[in-house]
């Protein structure tokens, strides 16, 4: 049998990705802070699918987790979706704050605990949703382009860490491009948006590869190889914003003509 969690599985990538574990024929534990839309998923095949409602700042996440991980019966896979991010170009404290306290801390609680169990339960996958924004600064959205960082960082830190101490724990680090999820859905226009669903089928399929990074899609990899050759002196000057300048610029416009 095979048995996976999925933190973060009520809506967009975690739930499509919950979906397609059953198709593939998993047993899952599905976490997150709605409980209403897991059960959902859970009606769907209801001798297949656990519900836990964890949130990932609380204090009692990890004991809910150990929780969930003793009801579905073990854990081979853990998949992390969970996370938060907006745009923050006159860095708004609250908004900084919530993001690295989310993606950062609760990230490193939650992964974290799922590496010391399979350390101690013969080994096991350990997959996450990191981003395409760990790779540069993104001057848009500071505090989530450096969380993302983190994460990719932390990933490869227990991969040597795991290979050193000869553990049995496999790493995939996922970086998706722009996908359409209610992540994104604040007013402004994203280049080269992702459907959820044709990115759920790539992660499958690169933890079944037990790929160790997996960025999505193609164009994303092209970009992403670029971004990495561009000097500091030139990518600080990158006017990244420029949609929501034009914007503002147009918005000038109207109240000068009227």
């Amino acid at each position: 049998m095979k048995r996976a969690i999925v933190i973060g599985a009520s809506s967009g990538i975690g739930m499509e990705v919950g979906k397609q574990l059953l198709a593939d024929g998993w047993t899952i534990g599905i976490a997150a802070r709605r409980t209403d839309l897991l059960m959902q998923l859970k009606q769907t095949m209801p001798d297949r699918v656990e519900v836990e409602t964890i949130d990932v700042n609380s204090e009692e996440a990890e004991d809910l987790l150990l929780s969930l991980i003793a009801v579905v019966g073990g854990m081979d896979l853990f998949f992390y979706a969970s996370g938060i991010g907006r745009q923050n170009p006159t860095l708004e404290p609250g908004i900084e704050i919530s993001t690295v306290t989310t993606n950062a801390l609760g990230f490193t609680r939650m992964v974290g605990l799922a590496y010391r169990y399979m350390a101690t339960h013969g080994g096991g996958h350990i997959a996450a949703i990191t981003s395409i924004a760990g790779t540069m600064g993104l001057g848009p959205a500071p505090s989530y382009s450096a969380t993302k960082a983190f994460q990719n960082t932390y990933l490869q830190a227990l991969e040597q860490q795991a290979n050193t101490r000869k553990l049995n724990i496999r790493f995939t680090d996922i970086r998706p491009g722009f996908v359409a999820t209610a992540l994104l859905n604040d007013g402004k226009q994203y280049p080269m948006l992702l459907k959820k669903e044709d990115v759920a089928y790539e992660i499958v399929k690169a933890i079944h590869r037990k790929e160790h990074v997996r960025v999505i899609d193609w164009r994303w990899r092209i970009i992403t190889a670029l971004w990495r050759c561009i000097p500091r002196f030139i990518w600080r000057r990158l006017p990244l914003d420029v949609k929501e300048k034009k914007e503002k610029e147009r918005q000038k416009d109207s109240t000068f003509s009227n």
